[in-house]
């Protein structure tokens, strides 16, 4: 085992380079309201759908595989590994884990991780891009902060500077070519269950739904479950260990998020691979690294160690 000893990666505290790196273009500005947007109102319209009628196992298996699929892309691929560095793949698992993480739709892993970064470099601080508490403490300010931790910061046409905070994987040739085409891959995990549930009943009917449920629905719970974790995990929860920002431990969403809302265990060792260090707390996330490893497929896996935890603690 590993004993986690620093805060995650780049960048080193002589770069000089802006945080931000000018503005989206009104097009990609577009795409991004787009992949926000209709999902959420497929989600709000899946309220009728689901009493009583329009949504059957074959979406609810479709849905379910996917939402494993793409979210643990995210928290094992996307956070844990290319963010933070928890542990050291295989090429072949490196790139699986950024074709599945590009299948949330949360952006391409050289843009993700570069927010991440800069999120922990400026936690709950100015230069956080999505932190609650960048407007104050009254109950009108908190209810702002929220929902700009929550969403509205994606709407910010700035664009954090990947050359800043994510310049390895810019060099890295195999992220930047599974970066390259993430509109297909979009375009994949949009319209793939369709495709799925049409084949696997035989109608245009099990398209739609499969489309609809599996696609539209599944993405849209999947970015807020994956937004709750930058918006409710530093707002309420426990705080057992320190940390230099508001950061907690949010134990309701620990299986949505596949262990993600352990928070303050995370933002109290960033690097480590298991945020639910503590007895009885769930995280699929480190449990499947730990298969990785298991299998030889991960190596360099930062466990964390008694030692460190005690350290760690607040008490």
């Amino acid at each position: 085992m590993t004993t986690v000893l620093e805060a995650s990666p780049p960048p080193p505290a002589k770069d000089k380079k802006p945080i931000t790196d000018g503005q989206r273009s009104i097009g990609q500005y577009i795409a991004v309201k787009a992949f926000v947007i209709i999902p959420l109102l497929a989600l709000i319209t899946a309220v009728p759908f689901a009493w009583g009628w329009g949504l059957g196992w074959t979406d609810i298996a479709l849905g379910a595989g996917f939402f494993v699929m793409s979210g643990l892309g995210v928290t094992v691929g996307y956070h844990r590994l290319f963010t933070h560095g928890s542990f050291k793949p295989k090429r072949w698992l490196k790139i699986v884990l950024a074709l599945s993480g590009n299948l949330a739709v949360q952006g391409t892993v050289t843009d993700w991780v570069a927010d991440h970064r800069r999120h922990h470099a400026f936690s709950d601080r100015e230069g956080d891009p999505h932190s609650p508490w960048l407007f104050g403490t009254s109950p009108w300010a908190l209810a702002k902060g929220f929902g700009h931790a929550h969403m509205g910061w994606l709407f910010d046409r700035s664009k954090t500077n990947v050359e800043r905070f994510a310049p390895d994987l810019l060099a890295d040739k195999d992220i930047q070519a599974v970066d390259k085409h993430f509109v297909l891959w979009t375009a994949t995990t949009v319209l793939a269950p369709g495709v799925l549930g049409g084949l696997i009943t035989w109608s245009w009917w099990g398209a739609l739904t499969g489309f609809f449920w599996a696609g539209l629905v599944r993405i849209a719970l999947l970015h807020h479950v994956t937004w709750s974790v930058n918006s409710i995990c530093h707002m309420m929860g426990e705080r057992p260990f320190k940390s230099r920002d508001k950061a907690a431990n949010f134990w309701p969403l620990a299986i949505l998020s596949f262990g993600e809302s352990w928070h303050n265990s995370h933002h109290a060792d960033p690097t480590c691979a298991r945020h639910g260090v503590l007895r009885g707390q769930l995280d699929i996330s480190a449990r499947l690294i730990w298969i990785f490893e298991k299998f030889g497929w991960a190596t360099d896996v930062r466990w964390p160690t008694p030692q460190r935890l005690a350290k760690l603690r607040t008490d």
